[in-house]
């Protein structure tokens, strides 16, 4: 394999960690002007805390090789959630698709550095 394709991924996926950790530590330090907007949007501080551990537990996945697929899945999941509370909740197209956005950042990290991805869904020239 490449080794800068590997590189690459792992500086995309670094990056995709940094703001989802920073992102999971703001609800799990209940950061008030998180849980000022979360309860707008219907949301308990407990529930922001138990988002935030989720998210955390999820990012770990994703960043040991061994479970990192399973780890992209469920950030997948976590992510596309995410979209559907900010469209539930009337945000702007770009609150909407942010979440989105940072999935396929998540995904475009996993696919350089992971073989098995080229094997189950390979692209054609």
């Amino acid at each position: 394999m490449n080794r800068q394709r590997i590189w690459a991924g792992w500086i995309i996926t670094i990056l995709m960690a940094l703001l989802l950790l920073m992102d999971s530590s703001m609800k799990i330090l209940q950061v008030p002007a998180i849980l000022e907007q979360a309860a707008k949007n219907g949301f308990s501080a407990g529930e922001m805390f138990a988002v935030g551990i989720v998210l955390l537990v999820c990012l770990v996945l994703y960043l040991i090789p061994r479970t990192s697929v399973l780890g992209a899945v469920l950030l997948t999941g976590y992510l596309g959630g995410a979209a559907e509370a900010n469209f539930h909740a009337h945000m702007g197209a770009g609150l909407i698709a942010f979440p989105v956005i940072v999935g396929v950042f998540v995904w475009a990290g996993l696919w350089p550095r992971e073989p098995r991805l080229a094997a189950l869904l390979p692209w054609r020239r």
